[in-house]
């Protein structure tokens, strides 16, 4: 609040998790606000945030915001500021994900007999170049997946393992207790 009279005619664009746009308005006085939610990939300008502004931001403004943050990676905006739990979910937490995946298909490598030197490579090469064809191609997810499945093959096998156990289930399970949270949080901290 003690920012507010600095900020006459300056857009501001909060990176802080959790805090609602109308809220860090009401803190400091001003509607030129963007609220964005980045993830960790930034940090190797391979990240995405989603972005949302409020009605005072001018289309200037938005585009000011968006080529900001372009400079870490790729952009998405929503025009309503509860889809941003949903970003928060699926791409602000998303790499943990990736990452619990990954170390989940290292020990099972490990366990098949592999080091760690060669464990590591093969998972994240595979991750690497799936996520590179997946970007590359103009199937869908569900048909690239089909097209590494043989009938009766390896990997028609494992993918039955993962639907008997409920990998897929968990895993938007996962997403929606991550989307709630982040609405928790908003809720939390835009009390005063």
């Amino acid at each position: 609040r003690n920012l507010a009279p600095l900020l006459t005619g300056q857009m501001v664009i909060s990176i802080a998790a959790g805090i609602r746009a109308h809220d860090i308005a009401r803190w400091l006085g001003t509607g030129n606000i963007v609220r964005a939610m980045p993830n960790t990939p930034a940090l190797i300008r391979h990240g995405v945030t989603g972005l949302y502004a409020l009605e005072a931001v001018s289309a200037t403004n938005r585009e000011r915001a968006e080529a900001i943050i372009e400079a870490v990676g790729s952009t998405l905006w929503v025009e309503d500021e509860s889809l941003l739990d949903s970003v928060t979910a699926i791409s602000g937490s998303g790499p943990a994900y990736v990452f619990y995946f990954i170390e989940a298909m290292q020990q099972a490598a490990h366990e098949l007999g592999l080091d760690e030197l060669q464990s590591r490579q093969l998972v994240l090469d595979t991750f690497i170049g799936a996520a590179k064809l997946a970007d590359s191609s103009q199937q869908d997810i569900a048909t690239l997946r089909a097209n590494v499945t043989s009938k009766n093959g390896t990997t028609e096998r494992a993918l039955a393992s993962m639907e008997a156990n409920g990998v897929r289930a968990h895993i938007v399970a996962a997403a929606h207790a991550a989307a709630a949270r982040s609405r928790e949080l908003g809720d939390e901290l835009g009390k005063d």
